[in-house]
């Protein structure tokens, strides 16, 4: 079932044409991923997703983005409620200077999401369960966030980010900053996710992508090169591009 579509999208940095008309459909309980060389426009791609690039004055964004057939962009739409429902995990681990329970709180406290404490603590035992760290952070709830290691972090941040039961979940390498173990962690918390949640991830590793996605997307130069299942474009790709990028002849 197609979750997101975009249609011909164009990204503007005021002069700079970012974002060359994208066409995608993005499918619900599937890791899509976006690969590619480094500032070829996956970030800013996936930015527009959830409305992100809104917070950059001299951004202008053209085409047509929906999510469940609803235009993310109409001005109906409040770009906070639909981050709710498009949760986002930056690169870097960023845990609000706030105690473990209260980061995951956060969302939900602010989107009215919940009535009282015992729903509140419901959500944030959920939350960090769903996130593969409930286990080591039970019995130091009141800690800070930012006391955590950094896969920890990450993986609080990811509860964060669940927490108020988003339908699709945008990561942006979420992995370039850990070590191999934490790294295997959040693959495998990633396959997990897919369950639940349409995600989308960027990342420069294509072992990664090709690990933990179902589709993939290749971006050049602000183009989308290829998108197809993850096999196909690692094994089979179409364009001269994507077998150049793939076989390191650049990037």
């Amino acid at each position: 079932m197609i979750k997101m579509k975009t249609r011909n999208v164009d990204v503007f940095y005021g002069e700079n044409h970012a974002i060359k008309d994208v066409s995608i459909d993005i499918l619900d309980k599937t890791v899509t991923a976006f690969i590619g060389p480094s500032g070829c426009g996956k970030s800013t791609f996936l930015r527009c997703l959830n409305r992100m690039n809104d917070t950059i004055s001299i951004c202008r964004i053209t085409g047509e983005l929906l999510m469940d057939d609803e235009d993310i962009y109409a001005k109906s739409v409040d770009p906070v409620q639909l981050r709710a429902r498009v949760g986002m995990v930056f690169q870097k681990p960023n845990p609000f200077p706030k105690s473990i329970y209260d980061n995951v709180a956060y969302g939900p406290k602010i989107h009215g999401l919940v009535d009282n404490k015992s729903d509140l603590d419901e959500v944030v035992e959920k939350s960090l369960k769903r996130a593969a760290i409930w286990a080591e952070v039970k019995d130091r709830l009141n800690e800070s966030g930012t006391s955590l290691s950094g896969g920890q972090q990450q993986r609080l941040c990811i509860a964060r980010a669940i927490a108020t039961a988003p339908e699709v979940l945008l990561m942006d390498e979420p992995a370039s900053a850990l070590d191999p173990i934490a790294t295997a962690q959040i693959e495998e918390l990633i396959d997990e996710l897919r369950h639940r949640y349409s995600v989308v991830i960027v990342t420069h590793s294509m072992q990664q992508a090709a690990r933990v996605s179902q589709k993939t997307a290749f971006f050049h130069m602000g183009d989308m090169v290829e998108y197809g299942d993850t096999t196909e474009i690692f094994t089979n790709p179409v364009d001269q591009r994507t077998q150049d990028y793939i076989t390191g002849r650049f990037g």
